[in-house]
C-alpha cells in the first residue's frame, strides 16, 4: 500500500470514529476511544472481506467476529458493523444509522471503543467497524 493511501485510509477510518461519535453526542452517550488492537481486526476483516468478495461478519475459512478481535488481544469484543461500496465515512456511518441492527451497536451505551478498518479495492469500499467493551 501506498503512503498515500495509507494516509487516506486512517483518515476516513477516524472520520467515521469522529462521525460515530457525533451520532453519540445526539443521544448523550459517552464517546468511542479508538482502540488499535479493534483497528487491526477491522482492518484485517477488511481485507479479507475484499478478498473473497464477500460482505459478511464471518467469510469462509475465518474466525467470527469475536476471535478476531480476541485474536489481536482485545478482551472485550462487544459488536461489529460491515459494509461495502460506501466511498465516504458520511455515506457509510449514515447506511449504517438507517439499518437498525447497525445503529444498535453504534448508539450502544454500553460499549466505550472502538477500531474502524478500511481496505479499498478496485473492486470498491469495504468497511468494518469493531466494538469493544
Amino acid at each position: 500500500m501506498s503512503l498515500g493511501r495509507a494516509v487516506e485510509r486512517a483518515w476516513m477510518e477516524d472520520k467515521v470514529r469522529s462521525l460515530v461519535n457525533l451520532q453519540r453526542s445526539w443521544y448523550d452517550l459517552a464517546a468511542l476511544r479508538t482502540d488499535e488492537r479493534l483497528r487491526l481486526s477491522a482492518r484485517l476483516h477488511s481485507a479479507e472481506m475484499a478478498r473473497q468478495g464477500v460482505c459478511a461478519h464471518q467469510v469462509p475459512g475465518e474466525p467470527d467476529t469475536w476471535e478476531r478481535m480476541l485474536a489481536v488481544g482485545y478482551a472485550q469484543p462487544a459488536g461489529e458493523n460491515v459494509a461495502f461500496g460506501l466511498t465516504s465515512a458520511a455515506s457509510v456511518v449514515e447506511a449504517w444509522m438507517r439499518s437498525p441492527g447497525h445503529r444498535a451497536n453504534i448508539l450502544h451505551p454500553d460499549f466505550a471503543a472502538i477500531g474502524v478498518g478500511l481496505f479499498i479495492s478496485d473492486e470498491g469500499h469495504w468497511w468494518t467497524q469493531n466494538f469493544g467493551y
